[in-house]
């Protein structure tokens, strides 16, 4: 009975906007209704480390609130892409060394739903069409996080599954980059974090019912 109640209560809690903290805050930003962030992304910022090009940059904004445990987070995102590689969606952040980002980044004029992880590779899906948002969604678990995307919040596709260190906090939120651009406007909706019954909690308890 604990645990059925502890699911029914957590699933109905939701991040406020107005409760939450930058890094690297943008000159431009606000708020909407509380339930809509825009963004000004700044020219000449990224979040990478190391891969593939050899260099590490941790100077775009990062709008964010910490979580423990495991919970899902989403987010609807639209934006007004103009330079390859301008990027936006969500980031599960632990510190400078160990982040997720996943969302659309802009590449010769088309939109890839990417997904990159610190210390591996990124994924890759690249969009016949260029639709005008998409809602981008993170699942953690244990020590697992799998990403998806959807075109109407409806049906989910899968583009990674990736390790993320367990038991600590985590910083959830939305990020944008503009590397090689002069910025881009960033439009974030319907961002919600839900926290999950504990998958080491739910099958202990299973395993009690059963001696």
């Amino acid at each position: 009975m604990s645990i059925a109640f502890m699911a029914v209560t957590t699933s109905s809690m939701a991040q406020s906007l107005n409760k939450m903290n930058w890094l690297n805050e943008p000159q431009q930003w606000e708020i909407k209704d509380g339930k809509t962030l825009v963004m000004d992304v700044p020219a000449k910022t990224d979040f990478w480390r190391i891969s593939h090009y050899g260099f590490t940059v941790d100077d775009g904004p990062f709008y964010y609130a910490t979580y423990g445990g495991e919970f899902e987070a989403k987010v609807k995102i639209t934006g007004n892409y103009v330079t390859t590689f301008d990027q936006m969606g969500l980031m599960l952040r632990i510190d400078h060394e160990n982040w997720i980002k996943a969302g659309v980044e802009y590449v010769d004029g088309k939109q890839n739903v990417s997904a990159v992880v610190t210390h591996r590779t990124r994924s890759v899906v690249q969009l016949p069409d260029a639709p005008r948002s998409i809602w981008i969604k993170a699942v953690r678990r244990l020590d697992a996080v799998e990403i998806f995307f959807s075109r109407d919040d409806k049906e989910y596709i899968m583009i990674r599954t990736c390790w993320l260190q367990d038991n600590c906090p985590v910083m959830v939120g939305l990020m944008g980059a503009c590397p090689d651009g002069k910025g881009f406007t960033a439009t974030f909706e319907e961002f919600k974090v839900t926290p999950l019954a504990d998958q080491r909690r739910l099958e202990w308890a299973k395993r009690q019912m059963n001696k």
